[in-house]
Formats: structure tokens, C-alpha cells, sequence
């Protein structure tokens, strides 16, 4: 057996189907962030001007574990991201939503 056949442990190939709608994406521009002690949930909704009301689009539940994973993953992403295309600006890091002032509520 080769050395490179001793390091590297079996990879198992993992294919993931794209439907057609789920190719489409769904535009999001809040994401609201709760969590238990089992599981984190994100809400991914759209606030749009002079519409006081939105609605929930997409909600994805995670363990603790894969939370972590996903946060890591996507600063990686966005580290690669501003290599590339330069640095990601705040306008208002403290106000990412101007004229919102308040949690919003999930009915």
C-alpha cells in the first residue's frame, strides 16, 4: 500500500440533487436567529419598503454542531469572497436595517 493510501481515509462520494424550483433560490434579506439547547433555527424572510409585514420564506433547523459548522463555513466563503471582489461594507453595522427599530415578531 502506498504511503498516500495510508493517510488518506476512505472518502465516500456524496451526490445532492438540485430541483428546478430549488435552483430558482428564494431572495432573503433578514435572517432571524433563535435557539434551544438542541437545535438552532433560521428564519429567512424579506423586508420590503412600505410593507410593514413579512413572512417567513424559508426555516432551516440545525443542531448546535452543524450551527457551528455553517457559521464556519460561511466566514470562509466570505473570506474568498472579499479576496476576490474586495471588501463587503456595513453602511450601518449597528442599524443593518434603517427605520426598524425593534425585534421582529413570528406569528
Amino acid at each position: 500500500m502506498s504511503d498516500k493510501n495510508k493517510e488518506q481515509p476512505n472518502q465516500q462520494q456524496i451526490n445532492i440533487e438540485l430541483g428546478e424550483k430549488e435552483a430558482e433560490g428564494i431572495y432573503s434579506n433578514l435572517a432571524i436567529i433563535s435557539h434551544s439547547p438542541a437545535e438552532f433555527i433560521l428564519d429567512f424572510t424579506r423586508i420590503l419598503p412600505g410593507i410593514p409585514k413579512g413572512r417567513v420564506l424559508s426555516r432551516i433547523i440545525m443542531t448546535p454542531q452543524h450551527a457551528k459548522l455553517f457559521l464556519h463555513a460561511m466566514m470562509e466563503n466570505l473570506g474568498k469572497f472579499e479576496s476576490q471582489y474586495g471588501e463587503v461594507i456595513l453602511d450601518r453595522p449597528d442599524n443593518i436595517f434603517p427605520g426598524f427599530n425593534g425585534n421582529p415578531k413570528i406569528n
